[in-house]
């Protein structure tokens, strides 16, 4: 009897993938989250395959499974998909002490963030290619 399955939250011409507690600030996530934004997932790729961000290579991971989602679980066209949505959350902060002198002591935070990346796929790229 079970309970039944929550509905879909996302369009059906949509697909997403979430990298939650990446070890960097939202702040600088949200600079390279910005790169790919409305972008075509190809060069999307591009842009991120070149940056020069640490993090880059974890937001083309991300990205790379949700092209993959909206390939296997929902059989969208990959060459018509692009980046809808590429958001940034926080999440803990980790809470460390750090000597100074004169035997102070002061707290570095060391913050965490989500990453959640929403494909789509549109049908006027589907027609050009």
């Amino acid at each position: 009897m079970g309970k039944q399955k929550a509905p879909r939250r996302l369009a059906d011409n949509e697909a997403r993938a979430v990298a939650r507690t990446l070890r960097i600030s939202p702040q600088k996530l949200n600079l390279v989250a910005a790169l790919i934004r409305g972008k075509k997932v190809d060069r999307a790729l591009a842009e991120l395959e070149f940056s020069r961000k640490r993090i880059a290579g974890t937001v083309r991971k991300t990205l790379e499974s949700a092209i993959a989602n909206a390939e296997n679980n929902h059989g969208l066209d990959v060459d018509a998909l692009v980046v809808s949505e590429a958001y940034v959350g926080k999440s803990i902060v980790m809470k460390r002490f750090a000597a100074r002198g004169r035997g102070r002591a002061s707290r570095i935070e060391k913050p965490f963030a989500h990453l959640t990346i929403v494909v789509r796929e549109t049908e006027e790229a589907g027609e050009a290619a």
